[in-house]
C-alpha cells in the first residue's frame, strides 16, 4: 500500500483503533513514525511499542485506556503534503490550553511544543493530540 501522508495514515489507523477500543495495532514502520509513537508513549497517550523487523519492519502499538475509555479522544493532523505548515519557536500553538500536545519535526528531532519551546527551535508542525 503506497500512501501520500504515512503520518496521516497512522494518525487515522490510533484515531480508528482507539474508537474501536483495540488493544493493539500495526503500522508500516518509518524512523519518523517510531519517533512519534515514542513521543506518544512518553506524554501517556499509548501503552507501549515496539519496531518488528522480522519480514516488513513494522511497529506494533498497544493503545492506552483507562475504565474502557482511549486515552486518545483527538488527533489532528496539521502541516500536511498539500500544505506545510511550519512554526517559529515563539509560535507553536498551545492545545487546549495546555491539555494536549503538539507534536514538531524540527532540526534537533521530532519534538513536543512544550520541549521545543523549551530548547527554542521551531519546525514543521505534524500534529495536535489530545
Amino acid at each position: 500500500m503506497n500512501t501520500t501522508d504515512p503520518v496521516a495514515d497512522m494518525l487515522t489507523r490510533l484515531r480508528n483503533a482507539s474508537r474501536a477500543r483495540k488493544a493493539e495495532m500495526l503500522v508500516p514502520y518509518s524512523r519518523l513514525k517510531a519517533d512519534l509513537a515514542a513521543i506518544l508513549k512518553k506524554e501517556g497517550y499509548i501503552a507501549d511499542f515496539e519496531v518488528k523487523t522480522e519480514g516488513r519492519p513494522q511497529i506494533r502499538i498497544v493503545n492506552k485506556f483507562a475504565d474502557k475509555t482511549p486515552a486518545i479522544t483527538g488527533l489532528k493532523r496539521v502541516s500536511r503534503p498539500g500544505l506545510r505548515r511550519y512554526v517559529g519557536a515563539t509560535e507553536i500553538p498551545r492545545v487546549l490550553g495546555g491539555m494536549g500536545i503538539s507534536i514538531l519535526s524540527t532540526p534537533r528531532g521530532v519534538l513536543t511544543g512544550r520541549e521545543a519551546r523549551r530548547q527554542n527551535v521551531g519546525g514543521e508542525l505534524l500534529a495536535f493530540v489530545w
